[in-house]
C-alpha cells in the first residue's frame, strides 16, 4: 500500500487532485465549438521528463503556447489530466506537482482545471488512466458533460478514459506511442497545433456539436 493510501486510511477510495482557480476564469464555449479540451501533460503540453519535480525542466512542446491561445480565443475551457505516479512511488510530493503545474501555466497561461492521478498502478483508484476519473472530475469541475469534451494525449490510455467517460479524443504519437495505440485510435495528428485545428475544424463543420 502506497504511503498516500495509508494517510488515507484502507476504507477510503482513492480520489484525484484538483487544482482550479474557481469560476471567474471560465468562459461559456462558442456555440459550435466543444465546451472544454482536455490534455495530457508530459508528451503532450510539455517534453516528457520521467517523474518530474523541477519547474525548471518544462519545456513546452513546439507551438503548444499558440495552440492553447487559439482554444482560449474561442471561449474553449482547458484542463489537464495528468497521471503522475511518482506520488504513490515516493518520488515526487504534491508540492513539486503543484509547482511544475504553475511553471506550465507561466510558459502556456492559465487551465481551468487541473485533475492529477497521485496514485500508482495497484492503488485501486478510478481516475489512473486509462480508467475514466480524471476525465470525469475535470468535466465536472468544468460543469462541462463528457461528450462534449475533448482528450488530446500522445499514449493509448489517453485515448482509452476518453472513451470510457464518453469524450472524443485525439492522439498525438511520440517516440513513446506504440504502433498498436496510433493504430486503435481513431484520429490522430501530426503535433498538438494540428491536433488543435483537427478540434476546430470538425466543430466548425457540418457535423459540429452544439
Amino acid at each position: 500500500m502506497s504511503n498516500l493510501s495509508r494517510e488515507r486510511g484502507s476504507s477510503a477510495r482513492p480520489a484525484p487532485w484538483l487544482f482550479r482557480p474557481g469560476p471567474d476564469r471560465r468562459t461559456p464555449a462558442a456555440v459550435r465549438t466543444p465546451a472544454a479540451v482536455l490534455f495530457d501533460r508530459d508528451g503532450t503540453l510539455v517534453e516528457d521528463v520521467p517523474y518530474n519535480g523541477d519547474p525548471s525542466l518544462v519545456r513546452p512542446m513546439p507551438g503548444a503556447a499558440r495552440a492553447l491561445d487559439r482554444l482560449r480565443a474561442r471561449g474553449v475551457a482547458l484542463g489537464v489530466v495528468s497521471n503522475q505516479s511518482g506520488v504513490a512511488r515516493g518520488l515526487l510530493t504534491r508540492q513539486a506537482v503543484a509547482l511544475v503545474r504553475e511553471r506550465i501555466e507561466q510558459l502556456l497561461g492559465p487551465f481551468d482545471v487541473w485533475a492529477v492521478c497521485p496514485h500508482g498502478p495497484d492503488d485501486g483508484c478510478d481516475c489512473r488512466k486509462p480508467a475514466p476519473g480524471l476525465v470525469f472530475a475535470a468535466c465536472a469541475a468544468l460543469g462541462v458533460p463528457p461528450h462534449r469534451a475533448v482528450v488530446i494525449g500522445d499514449i493509448g490510455a489517453d485515448v482509452a478514459a476518453a472513451r470510457a467517460a464518453g469524450a472524443r479524443s485525439v492522439l498525438v504519437p511520440t517516440a513513446a506511442t506504440l504502433a498498436p495505440e496510433v493504430a486503435g485510435a481513431g484520429r490522430t495528428a501530426p503535433d498538438l497545433p494540428s491536433a488543435v485545428d483537427l478540434v476546430l475544424s470538425e466543430a466548425d463543420g457540418p457535423g459540429g456539436h452544439r
